[in-house]
């Protein structure tokens, strides 16, 4: 297939409206809050019900684990690229599946009483994951397969901005009509009916091009995947196993500790699928290292956002412990607020993108990123005030947008579309690892340094990134 054109900033205000007002950006809009809708039906709202029928902490906190398939959706997205349903053409077809089956889980899950099935809404609970992350796999790809270049930072805020409304629909607006006017049972088959709406909403999307796609023996393909699983299960059982107790030791290199059996375990599973053979996971890895500085491509994926994860990995804690804000204050101010600015600062990056080549929109975003870190060093030297916690959350939620914006847009540039799936999904579970492992670093860090220090050492975190994003210029130049 030809390769695609070159980034064509658009230096015309119509043009650049043109390109918010089409319907393959309306598409990212709708299919971006199918993409947010199922999160906190399996995850808090779930919670709240769970704790509302009285369930006992334990239970409720094992409830945390249905979340898994999110992060491990990389193992079964590139079946998404090899099998594609008969109907609905090219992605469309498993974006039906899923929304269908997420409206069915939740008209199931409404005849469910926790107190009597806690065992069936758990198998609910993490079907509705597993559909939501498979959404996610191919709405990704949907998205990276359908933009033009000139229009991915267009895509990637609409689609956040979505994600965001369903947050807020699935999430608040789900609590307050569970309780005043709906019923749990009556809430959870509105969001299945609205899965139903979004279903028919894929049909009117437009069809994505199609991709020379693997097409490998689907025995061959079915082995490899079920050898890479066991392989890396395998692998990360026997490290367990070892005694690593009998070292007492604490909890930073307990971390460390888990940290390599999973890089073990993920190594372990790539050599046997190499062995016997799964060629669409290893064919988007050989097509990927076929890039020119490909290793250091990756470490810049991890290292981009680094900083930002840091800062947020315990606001809300440092907001309310640390500076002594009320949770009032901190849900009106931090989440609200946050969530606002965050929506302005990918809308905003959207835009910019539209115009600017990647290179300097990831270089200007990663700057102001790491540069608004410090406004809650800024808390954490000065008198309580809400106008500057106000001031420091907003800036910050806005600069982690626009970097959001152009994360996003790096990520779909990254992306062979012959393995649109399968590539994006293992890219973004690798922009995910250092979002997850800052949480603990940070507790062990704020408990070592204090607050200060740390929110200094959060700006510190975002340089690896900046410096490495410099010297990769030529090469993401050329995408």
């Amino acid at each position: 297939m030809p390769s695609p054109e070159p980034h064509r900033p658009l230096n015309k205000p119509s043009a650049y409206l043109q390109v918010f007002a089409s319907r393959r950006i309306a598409a990212m809009l709708l299919l971006g809050f199918a993409s947010g809708l199922p999160l906190a039906l399996s995850s808090g709202t779930l919670q709240a019900w769970l704790t509302v029928e009285g369930l006992d902490l334990s239970t409720i906190g094992f409830f945390a684990l249905a979340g898994l398939p999110y992060t491990f959706k990389f193992v079964w997205a590139p079946l998404a690229d090899r099998f594609e349903p008969p109907a609905a053409g090219r992605r469309r077809g498993w974006l039906l599946i899923t929304q269908a089956g997420l409206a069915l889980t939740c008209f199931v899950m409404a005849e469910l009483n926790p107190s009597d099935s806690i065992g069936l809404v758990a198998a609910c609970a993490l079907a509705m994951a597993f559909l939501s992350a498979s959404q996610d796999i191919v709405f990704d790809a949907y998205r990276t397969d359908l933009l033009d270049d000139h229009e991915r930072g267009a895509g990637a805020a609409v689609s956040v901005l979505g994600y965001r409304l369903a947050m807020l629909v699935s999430g608040g607006l789900a609590l307050v009509l569970a309780d005043t006017l709906l019923g749990w049972p009556g809430m959870y088959r509105l969001m299945g009916g609205l899965f139903a709406l979004l279903a028919c909403v894929t049909l009117w999307t437009p069809r994505a091009p199609q991709a020379d796609a693997v097409r490998s023996e689907v025995r061959r393909e079915l082995l490899g995947f079920a050898a890479m699983l066991a392989a890396g299960i395998g692998g990360w059982l026997l490290w367990r196993l070892l005694p690593w107790q009998a070292l007492a030791l604490d909890r930073l290199a307990q971390l460390l500790v888990d940290t390599l059996g999973v890089l073990i375990a993920f190594v372990v599973a790539i050599l046997a699928a190499r062995r016997v053979g799964f060629p669409s996971f290893v064919e988007p890895w050989d097509a990927f290292f076929q890039r020119d500085r490909a290793l250091a491509l990756l470490a810049l994926i991890v290292l981009y956002k680094l900083g930002d994860a840091f800062a947020g990995a315990l606001s809300t804690t440092f907001l309310i412990r640390g500076i002594g804000f009320s949770a009032a204050e901190v849900g009106a101010v931090n989440k609200l607020l946050g969530l606002v600015a965050t929506v302005a600062g990918v809308l905003a990056g959207g835009a910019w993108l539209a115009r600017r080549p990647l290179y300097e929109s990831l270089m200007v975003f990663g700057v102001l990123q790491a540069l608004s870190n410090l406004g809650y060093w800024l808390l954490s030297v000065l008198p309580k005030s809400t106008v500057l916690m106000a001031a420091a959350v907003g800036i910050e939620n806005i600069c982690g947008g626009l970097g959001t914006a152009a994360f996003v847009a790096f990520l779909m540039a990254l992306t062979d579309r012959r393995f649109s799936a399968a590539q994006y999904a293992l890219l973004s579970a690798l922009a995910a690892v250092g979002r997850i492992y800052v949480g603990p670093v940070s507790g062990i860090l704020v408990e070592r340094l204090g607050w200060p220090p740390f929110f200094l050492l959060t700006v510190l975190a975002a340089l690896p990134g900046l410096v490495l994003l410099r010297r990769l210029r030529p090469a993401i130049a050329r995408l």
